[in-house]
């Protein structure tokens, strides 16, 4: 009868509607609890996370930015993201513009050159350093007959990937030696093989040596060319070498090759010092410098062994948590300080009072703090 009245319907269409919404409810409970812990996971990560551009799989950036996530990663607290970049001048605009990117290592005269070309408003207010790191190597590997610089006038000369700081430094470099060449953009693997087989005739790398890529190189056929080390070359860029010690295969024992350096420098973006990603970025300066004795030891890459982190960069501003924790560091190790230059003094007296006793002290402190500098360094090595 209920059913001929149509009620029975309605009834069990009524009972498993309230069937459904009480499944429903702590359903609901449940995915919003979920929600919010994952939005929490989300938020912890990311503020924990630092984000490093480096360069390319066989440059020494990746290398650099690889054993900082070794040494300092602790969890969700502080971890170290490496990427593989293109180059500083493309780091330099990831930086400013690329989200998750903190940090990128890049080449010191990148920033004198961003300046001239002006394609970023107020660059030198908007990128800080945080330090410079090492020395890179200019790498200037020639394929056969070729014999020395003046023999690539006119010739392809790969000088990577454009907007990388190779080939801002080679165009830079090429033009101050007054060698036209036809510059090519091949990734610096491919060049190799390229000059092994002729098809180009030399290729710039700048990277730390020693690199991976020419110390995995087949040498047969490839030459290190000596770079020329002329004022003008010189008064942007540092005299440096190669020994049979970095590329056995490139180099004879007993042999060296001149060439260039320009220094790495971990550059960040200049945060609003109130805001996250400065808290973010100065727990990475703390922690880095707090335990940077551990990059400098095996095995970690040999370059850590030539920075030094009081090292100021000509042309850049330093990131203020940098700053101050390099100033805090100078109060605390003063006494010892202080404490070293007082011994320096009684072992060189003599010396130092003959060579200075017809000037004023004031004046010669100059001189005397560099060869405590020079003594102290002497003294760490034994």
């Amino acid at each position: 009868m209920w059913q001929r009245l149509g009620i029975l319907p309605a009834v069990m269409l009524v009972t498993a509607a309230m069937a459904l919404a009480v499944a429903a409810a702590p359903v609901s409970a449940q995915d919003n609890k979920s929600k919010k812990q994952a939005s929490n996971l989300r938020e912890q990560i990311n503020r924990g996370t630092v984000g490093i551009i480096s360069g390319g799989i066989n440059g020494t950036y990746i290398r650099i930015a690889s054993d900082l996530a070794s040494v300092l990663d602790d969890g969700n607290q502080l971890r170290i993201l490496p990427l593989i970049g293109k180059g500083s001048v493309q780091n330099i605009r990831d930086i400013l513009y690329l989200k998750g990117i903190d940090i990128g290592i890049v080449q010191s005269d990148t920033l004198a050159f961003l300046k001239r070309q002006r394609p970023h408003a107020r660059i030198e207010d908007r990128i800080h350093y945080i330090t410079k790191l090492y020395n890179e190597e200019l790498h200037l590997v020639a394929g056969p007959g070729i014999g020395s610089v003046q023999d690539l006038a006119g010739k392809k000369v790969n000088f990577g990937n454009k907007g990388s700081g190779t080939f801002m430094s080679s165009s830079i470099i090429f033009e101050k030696l007054r060698i036209k060449v036809q510059p090519t953009s091949f990734d610096q693997a491919t060049a190799v093989e390229m000059a092994r087989k002729g098809e180009i005739a030399a290729l710039v790398y700048i990277v730390g040596k020693p690199a991976r890529l020419f110390q995995e190189a087949n040498a047969q056929g490839l030459k290190l060319l000596p770079v020329p080390q002329t004022p003008e070359l010189l008064d942007v860029y540092l005299p440096s070498r190669f020994t049979n010690q970095d590329y056995p295969n490139l180099v004879p024992a007993g042999q060296e090759v001149r060439t260039l350096a320009v220094g790495a420098v971990m550059a960040v973006y200049n945060w609003d010092v109130q805001g996250e990603r400065y808290a973010k970025v100065s727990r990475f300066v703390d922690n880095f410098f707090t335990r940077f004795n551990e990059f400098q030891q095996t095995p970690r890459h040999p370059k850590w062994r030539e920075v030094n982190l009081n090292t100021e960069v000509p042309g850049w501003n330093r990131f203020k948590a940098a700053e101050e924790w390099l100033a805090k560091a100078r109060v605390a190790q003063r006494p010892n300080l202080e404490s070293s230059f007082a011994r320096f003094l009684a072992e060189q007296g003599s010396n130092l009072r003959g060579g200075t006793e017809a000037r004023n002290l004031d004046q010669a402190k100059d001189e005397l703090f560099r060869q405590f500098l020079l003594w102290q360094a002497k003294q760490q090595s034994q």
